[in-house]
């Protein structure tokens, strides 16, 4: 590709980010995620896996829309498996594709760095969805520094018709230059929605299985692997520095703007008329390109979300460069955050600030939904006193008011395993328990519990079964016997499971029966040694559970000793009639989905089935 090709030169049309260019194929409004799915099957990927996190859930999603007759798509336990699922298919020949959010990619991570050295047959794609800002997760994290770390190129795509065509593009790549591909997506490209230019499916022919010594990794064959993956960076570099989606906006020279990603859409809408180097990859880092633009413009700014991936490369090139001193590593950019660090850099004027009027009122913190199955169990747990290990999932709201029933949280399937070190450290005074969901347990609980198991540990395992993966939109898993079509498949028992690594003392209980579940628990931390209760009721969104007889509060009888709001569930809050200086607590009926945890807690017998109420 001839450089001049690069240099594109500012026009209405490239000004309007809403405009793509007229090709005559069908154009649909496609959210980036919906893109990405849509890139995949059009690249004739044959076998797709994930293990769903948001904000990435929805590409697998999207893609088992599909036909079945096109390609395989997957849920699987965790990112890891995903991901060797799709390496196990681009071992086989045809292309392959896995998703996950950042911190799947630590998951995964140890299989990845091991594919950079061995190569692909099949082109394989990872698409990593990074959450700046962290509307979802438990960090921030960037996918760019795990790409330079892997030695796998990373590309950034800017909006929805590059999140396809990049996703496209990215499987010749990897076939071209024999490697494993990341797609980095963000929250934002995966929610905003834009027209997209689509096409036709590519039909692959298989190639079968290849049989060459760098498929099994050994010291022996790793080190010849090694210098070939430098190699490699180097020739992706020069190709980087030489294709034409490495996009070079003329403008004005006094400075020039260097980003990548999402970030370039933020630039384009708030500084028009600048020299910009969009780069389609930050890794490998195309230094030949980047070198002329530096040399072509007085001032090198860069502009990127979280950390100074691209203003550390720049300016290990000798050239100065500012960045970070204008825009943050923390959170997530927007138009008025980059418009901010440009006034800061003396670009632009500084908007006007708006005064804000602030209220003294009650705010409601974060809580489980009405009728959550969960609540029960840190009902429970916090009347037993129980210093709790939590894990990821919906329930990690109990730490918060009013159950305050959480002590620690950290990472997918990380509770069982800290629940052992508390133990193990022997200064623990109060019961120790472990909570975590069925698919998170399936994820990476089932090590732990093997542990504990094996090491002896005096814990409490509470399985938190709600029949689904509740945190990221209820999608299906080993436990429900669903595949991520729909199709009816093997469940998993996990009573079996537990039994089967060595727990000798295993209870499931409703959740909904607070006796029942009170004693089980309390049992279950006075047994000497691993025990586990599994605390059965489906997720209240699940669309086929079958909701009960809403309730109300008959106000007479109702001794406003606010028992019931300890539950935190949002169908209650306070009435305006008041009793010796406390509220009273009504129901929301259209919120109530007839649980029973508020009856059965009430001391005052004054909670009834609304109907009951309204007929007497």
């Amino acid at each position: 590709m001839a450089e001049a090709s690069q240099k594109i030169a500012p026009s209405k049309e490239a000004l309007d980010l809403n405009v793509i260019t007229q090709t005559g194929e069908e154009a649909r409004p496609m959210t980036g995620h919906e893109a990405i799915a849509r890139g995949v099957w059009e690249a004739g990927c044959r076998v797709a896996a994930a293990y769903p996190g948001t904000p990435s859930t929805e590409i697998l999603e999207n893609l088992a829309k599909y036909p079945i007759e096109d390609l395989h798509a997957q849920w699987s336990t965790n990112e890891k498996v995903a991901l060797d699922v799709a390496y196990g298919a681009s071992y086989g020949g045809v292309r392959a594709f896995c998703a996950m959010k950042h911190v799947g990619l630590n998951v995964a991570a140890d299989a990845l760095l091991t594919e950079a050295y061995i190569g692909v047959n099949g082109g394989l794609v990872i698409a990593v969805c990074d959450d700046p800002g962290i509307h979802s997760s438990q960090n921030e994290q960037d996918t760019r520094m795990f790409g330079k770390l892997a030695n796998v190129p990373v590309l950034e795509p800017s909006d929805a018709q590059e999140a396809l065509e990049y996703t496209r593009w990215a499987y010749e790549l990897s076939e071209k230059f024999d490697t494993p591909i990341i797609v980095r997506s963000t929250t934002r490209i995966a929610h905003t929605r834009s027209p997209v230019v689509v096409g036709k499916r590519q039909e692959i022919e298989d190639k079968g299985f290849v049989e060459r010594p760098e498929n099994i990794a050994l010291p022996t064959t790793a080190r010849l692997r090694h210098p070939v993956v430098i190699e490699r960076e180097h020739l992706m570099e020069e190709y980087f520095s030489k294709s034409d989606k490495t996009q070079w906006i003329e403008g004005n020279t006094d400075v020039g703007i260097v980003t990548a990603g999402m970030s370039y859409s933020y630039v384009r809408e708030v500084l028009p008329g600048v020299s910009i180097l969009k780069l389609p990859a930050t890794f490998p880092f195309p230094r030949d390109i980047v070198r002329k633009f530096c040399e072509s413009v007085k001032r090198v700014i860069v502009v990127e979300e979280l950390e100074p991936v691209l203003e550390t490369a720049i300016a290990a090139m000798g050239f100065t460069v500012e960045g970070k001193e204008f825009f943050p590593r923390a959170g997530e950019l927007s138009p008025e955050v980059v418009h901010e660090g440009f006034a800061q850099a003396g670009l632009l004027k500084p908007r006007k600030t708006v005064d804000i009027v602030e209220f003294d009122q009650l705010v409601r913190p974060p809580v489980l939904c009405s009728g959550c199955p969960h609540t029960g169990g840190y009902m429970a747990l916090r009347a037993l006193n129980a210093r709790v290990a939590g894990d990821i999932g919906c329930y990690t709201l109990a730490a918060m008011q009013p159950l305050q029933a959480m002590d620690t949280c950290v990472s997918m399937g990380s509770s069982i395993g800290t629940a052992v070190g508390l133990a193990k450290a022997g200064n623990e005074t109060r019961p120790i328990v472990a909570t975590i969901g069925d698919s998170t347990f399936l994820h990476g609980g089932i090590t732990g519990l093997i542990d504990a198991v094996y090491n002896d540990a005096d814990i409490t395992v509470l399985l938190l079964n709600n029949s689904t993966t509740a945190m990221t939109g209820g999608q299906e898993h080993p436990g429900t016997g669903k595949t991520l079509r729909g199709l009816d498949t093997h469940k998993v028992n996990y009573a079996d499971v537990c039994r089967a690594v060595g727990v000798q003392s295993v209870k499931e209980v409703d959740s909904y029966d607070l006796g029942v579940l009170y004693q089980a628990i309390r049992e279950a931390t006075e047994y000497k040694g691993v025990s586990v209760v599994i605390a059965n009721r489906p997720c209240v969104l699940d669309p086929v559970k079958i909701k009960g007889p809403a309730f109300q509060i008959r106000a007479a009888g109702c001794t406003a000793c606010q028992s019931c709001m300890n539950l935190g569930c949002p169908a209650l809050s306070w009435s305006d009639e008041m009793l010796d200086g406390h509220h009273k607590i009504k129901i929301d009926e259209t919120s109530c989905i007839g649980c029973t945890l508020c009856v059965q807690i009430c001391p005052s017998d004054c909670i009834r089935p609304a109907a009951e109420l309204a007929s007497a």
